[in-house]
């Protein structure tokens, strides 16, 4: 087990889910997958993670996941002394869509203000 491990949800085929525990230190070379786990539901991760030998799992010291609360609580619960980090890709999927949210508000106060701009001139030119 290594000092940094990340937890993630992905889907291998036909929608079945799978909840994977990485060791980020061994790059995707041999011994990369500590656990993987048919589907993501909280009891059946924790069964798993459970037959982890506590002392080994004291000594991660940093778990990287998703922003699902479930992986969160578990993450605090059996893995005590690591810090949690979210992950980046949710946090750009979040931020892109906060500055798309922005982008759109922007646009149609825009758009607002040309039909508004228009409304006018064509007033003046019925008087």
């Amino acid at each position: 087990m290594g000092k940094n491990l990340s937890v993630d949800e992905t889907s291998l085929s036909n929608g079945e889910l799978y909840t994977i525990l990485t060791n980020k230190s061994r790059k995707g070379r041999k011994g990369t997958i500590e656990a993987m786990i048919a589907g993501t539901k909280a009891d059946k991760v924790i069964g798993v993670i459970e037959k982890i030998a506590l002392k080994k799992r004291n000594l991660v010291q940093e778990i990287t996941l998703d922003m699902a609360g479930n992986m969160n609580l578990i993450a605090k619960k059996y893995f005590p002394n690591a810090t949690r980090v979210t992950d980046r890709f949710h946090v750009q999927k979040l931020a892109t869509k906060a500055l798309q949210e922005i982008r759109i508000k922007y646009r149609w106060e825009a758009i607002d203000q040309e039909n508004n701009g228009i409304e006018k001139e064509n007033q003046i030119s019925n008087l």
